[in-house]
């Protein structure tokens, strides 16, 4: 398998003020793991380009869009900072996932993660929220289907719900949202009765998992679930919304998922269709040490067929 990285040093200009978990540091363990290992040579260094206003207007509204790039430093709410480099950050991390897409499109590639931030599940159309400016896997759906990959499976295994990646496409029939996430816990969406609306009905699938949860929840979820949901739809791309926060050492919530549990999951996911292209995007994540391990589980079995 063709492995593509997509990785920028401006993802680290977006800066929080004091302590922050959603900080350039998360990045920064990554690339010194996969650098210290022989799988850094092995992966297709891709550089994002930024997404424009027509990129970024498919799913967000134009008075948002403009309405970041005029704001100064500051917070949008009292999770999401916004610092002097984080507009570049935000374009970059929405069109590095573009750019991924392309390069699978003209086949340079097979599969791709994304090392990008801020994340973007939790952006609204019309708001951030949660750490999140842009929604990047959702602005990648949207790009995916003007190149042709039709009918778009949107897999979310960050311990939070995407609720903004989900309202969306709530009313869409051509993209599939499937999402496991701690609840009740923030942002307080993603009950299983939440199914989509009109046609888009029954095409989002939520499992909330109980504090405490782990591997063989997450398995049953990924290697039995998901499976039959993602034959059923018939994708033509797999976007997953990365988040590592799951993890059993992650401070901020209360999954227990080991990294044979985040090795199962992954394997769940790239066996569940293994003929179409995955392109991977980070979320959360934020002990460090549990981050970047994960992050290399991921790309070792994204090299396997």
């Amino acid at each position: 398998m063709k492995v593509g990285f997509v990785y920028d040093s401006a993802y680290l200009l977006h800066r929080p003020t004091g302590y922050h978990p959603e900080r350039p540091e998360r990045l920064r363990a990554i690339t010194d793991l996969l650098k210290a290992n022989s799988i850094w040579q092995e992966l297709i260094h891709i550089r994002p380009v930024e997404a424009d206003d027509t990129l970024l207007g498919t799913v967000h509204d134009i008075n948002y869009i403009n309405r970041v790039k005029k704001a100064g430093p500051g917070y949008f709410d009292p999770d999401t900072y916004f610092s002097e480099g984080s507009l570049e950050a935000a374009l970059k991390a929405a069109g590095g996932v573009t750019e991924a897409i392309r390069y699978c499109k003209e086949g340079h590639i097979d599969r791709a993660f994304c090392a990008v931030r801020p994340p973007g599940h939790h952006a609204e159309a019309d708001r951030a929220m949660g750490f999140c400016i842009f929604n990047n896997i959702a602005v990648g759906a949207r790009y995916a289907q003007s190149l042709g990959y039709k009918r778009v499976f949107i897999i979310d295994f960050d311990v939070h719900h995407g609720n903004g990646t989900e309202h969306i496409f709530y009313e869409d029939d051509s993209v599939f949202y499937f999402s496991t996430h701690q609840y009740p816990h923030y942002p307080g969406t993603g009950s299983r009765e939440e199914r989509g609306r009109g046609k888009g009905e029954g095409y989002t699938y939520n499992i909330p998992m109980p504090a405490g949860a782990g591997d063989r929840e997450y398995h049953e979820a990924y290697n039995k679930t998901l499976p039959g949901l993602v034959s059923d739809f018939k994708p033509d791309i797999i976007l997953v919304s990365a988040g590592y926060d799951l993890h059993e050492r992650d401070p901020l919530a209360g999954i227990s998922v080991t990294d044979s549990g985040i090795r199962s999951i992954i394997r769940g996911i790239v066996d569940s269709k293994n003929s179409v292209p995955f392109v991977f995007a980070l979320e959360g994540g934020y002990s460090l040490e549990a981050l970047s391990r994960s992050v290399y589980i991921t790309l070792e079995e994204l090299f396997k067929d």
